[in-house]
C-alpha cells in the first residue's frame, strides 16, 4: 500500500531487531520515538535531536489540524520541511484526543493503570461526541466546533506528509465496560476500512488494534487488522488496570501481527520497554522524557536509577542546590559533561528557560541510549542479562 520495507535482523527469543526503511531513511528497531506534538519536541531543536541520534519522531494530527492548519503546512512544503526534520516522521490520527477530551475527563484516568496514579482532579464533562460517522469536538484553541472523520483524518495526514500515518480509531478508557468496548471496536474496524478506501499516497498506513483488556476482543481486533492491507500495525487503547493486563494483551495480539513492524502506542516506562520488547514490540512513543524534564525530573541509569525511584530523581529540589556533580556520572551526553546539578537546579529556581532545554536533552538521550543498548543486547542474545541489570 505505502512505501515501507521491514527486515528482521536478529532475534533473542521473541525480542527482535530490525531495519525499517521509509522514504526519509532507515530506522533500527526496537526504538522509542520522541513526541513532537505540535511539530516540535518541546525545548529541543531538530539539530539537537539529530546530534543525539534520534531516528524518527511522531507528530499530533489533532493539534496540527487546529494550529497552524494542515493547509498552511502543506503550502510551506510539508511537515518535514516545516520543522526542519529530514528523517522519518509519523503522524497519529487524532483518535487519542477522542479519549483524552472525552472519557478521560469523565473517568479521571489516563489510558493505562489508573490504580498507580493519585486522582487529584474532579470528573469533568466530556467535550467530545463520538458517532459512527465521526468525532465531534470543540477546538482547545478557540472553542470552535470541529469534526474529524476517518476520511478527513487521512486527508489531513496526507497533506502533512509524514512517512507513516495512523488510521482513525477510538481509544477506550480502562474503566469502560465490555459492552461499550465491543461496540467501540466495531466502529474502529469500520473506520479502518474507510481509511484504507480513501488512502491515496505512498505513505505507509498503520492499522490499530483495540479491544481493551478482554482477550476475545483483542484477538478479534488483531485478526481483523492483520487481514487488511496495512503496512504496519499498532496496539492502542486501554491496556488494562495492571502491568499484567498489558503483558497479557501483548501475548494475545503480537503473535497474530507477524512480519510487519508493531508499535505500542504511548508507552515509555523503562520496565515496560523491556517487557514489551521481550514480547516482540518494535516501536514506542512517549512524552515522558521532555514532560518529566519540565517538571524538574532527571532520568538516570543504574545504580542511581532503579525500579523503586522509576529511574529518575527531582533535580529541582533544594537538595541539589550546591551539588557539583553531573546529572548522572554514568552518562556521556554533553549536558552531563558540561553542567552541574547545582547549575540546572539554579535555572529552575530562577525560572530560566534553559533549564527545560538542558534537562530535556539529557532525558531524551537517556532513552536513545537505552534503546541502543537493548538493540545491542538482542543481537548478542543477552537481553535477559541487560534486563536483570536494570530491573534487579
Amino acid at each position: 500500500m505505502g512505501y515501507l520495507k521491514f527486515k528482521i535482523t536478529s532475534q533473542d527469543n521473541k525480542a527482535r531487531t530490525g531495519e525499517l526503511k521509509l522514504r526519509h531513511g532507515t530506522i533500527q528497531t526496537p526504538e522509542l520515538m520522541p513526541v513532537a506534538t505540535k511539530a516540535t519536541v518541546k525545548a529541543l531543536s531538530a539539530d539537537e535531536l539529530i546530534e543525539m541520534g534520534a531516528q524518527l519522531l511522531i507528530c499530533n494530527t489533532y493539534h496540527l489540524m487546529l494550529q497552524p492548519g494542515a493547509d498552511v503546512i502543506q503550502k510551506l512544503g510539508g511537515l518535514h520541511k516545516f520543522m526542519n526534520w529530514n528523517r522519518p516522521l509519523l503522524t497519529d490520527s487524532g483518535g487519542f484526543q477522542a479519549f483524552s477530551l472525552g472519557l478521560g475527563l469523565e473517568h479521571v484516568t489516563g489510558k493505562y493503570f489508573p490504580e498507580e496514579g493519585k486522582i487529584t482532579k474532579k470528573p469533568e464533562k466530556s467535550t467530545v461526541k463520538i458517532t459512527d460517522r465521526a468525532l465531534y469536538f470543540r477546538s482547545i484553541y478557540d472553542n470552535s466546533h470541529k469534526s474529524l472523520s476517518p476520511e478527513l483524518s487521512i486527508k489531513i495526514q496526507e497533506m502533512l506528509g509524514a512517512d507513516m500515518i495512523l488510521v482513525l480509531d477510538e481509544c477506550t478508557s480502562p474503566i469502560s465496560g465490555k459492552k461499550y468496548v465491543a461496540e467501540s471496536l466495531e466502529r474502529t474496524h469500520k473506520w479502518a476500512l474507510r481509511c484504507i478506501k480513501v488512502h491515496k499516497t505512498d505513505q505507509a498506513l498503520v492499522g490499530i488494534v483495540q479491544g481493551g483488556h478482554w482477550q476475545d476482543l483483542r484477538k478479534k481486533s488483531a485478526e481483523f487488522i492483520a487481514s487488511q492491507p496495512f503496512d504496519s500495525f499498532a496496539i492502542g487503547g486501554s491496556l488494562g488496570r495492571s502491568k499484567k493486563d498489558m503483558h497479557n494483551i501483548l501475548e494475545w495480539t503480537v503473535p497474530l501481527l507477524k512480519d510487519k513492524p508493531i508499535h505500542l502506542l504511548g508507552i515509555g516506562v523503562v520496565e515496560d520497554l523491556f517487557e514489551a520488547v521481550e514480547r516482540g514490540i518494535d516501536l514506542f512513543d512517549c512524552v515522558s522524557p521532555t514532560r518529566m524534564a519540565r517538571a524538574g525530573y532527571a532520568y538516570v541509569s543504574p545504580p542511581l536509577g532503579n525500579v523503586k525511584n522509576k529511574f529518575k530523581y527531582k533535580l529541582k529540589s533544594a537538595a541539589f542546590a550546591h551539588d557539583s556533580k553531573p546529572i548522572d556520572k554514568n552518562c556521556s551526553c554533553k549536558i552531563c559533561q558540561n553542567y552541574s546539578r547545582a547549575y540546572i537546579n539554579h535555572l529552575f529556581k530562577a525560572n530560566e528557560l534553559l533549564a527545560y532545554t538542558l534537562l530535556s536533552y539529557h532525558n531524551t538521550v537517556f532513552f536513545v541510549n537505552l534503546m541502543k543498548d537493548i538493540r545491542e543486547a538482542i543481537t548478542k542474545v543477552k537481553l535477559t542479562a541487560l534486563k536483570k541489570r536494570w530491573l534487579k
